[in-house]
């Protein structure tokens, strides 16, 4: 496990070895979308995921300002697997609705 800070590790295995707090499976760039992108207050943060502290959160804003290239670039990369991965899946409920209808047999 690479200590990065006291509260932010990286841990081979575990959360694709990005930048998480320490004993936690909560990413640095969750932290970040959270607060930068839906604007919870670091308060909120801890209110939704109460098993972590707000130092804790502090931390994790703190490793992504610090490394802000590097997140930035680790959330351009999760979503575009997002992307991929619904475009090359087919959705099972699209499939029902475009399908034509059932034809009673005459």
């Amino acid at each position: 496990m690479a200590v990065v800070g006291e509260r932010i590790t990286k841990t081979p295995g575990v959360c694709g070895e990005r930048a998480c707090i320490a004993g936690h499976r909560v990413r640095v760039l969750d932290v970040a979308i959270w607060h930068q992108q839906y604007g919870w207050s670091p308060d909120e943060i801890v209110s939704q995921i109460p098993s972590i502290t707000l130092a804790d959160v502090h931390a994790a804003l703190a490793y992504y300002y610090d490394h802000r290239e590097e997140i930035q670039e680790e959330i351009r990369a999760e979503r575009e697997e997002v992307e991929e991965f619904l475009r090359d899946t087919p959705s099972a409920v699209e499939a029902k609705l475009n399908r034509p209808p059932f034809k009673e047999a005459s």
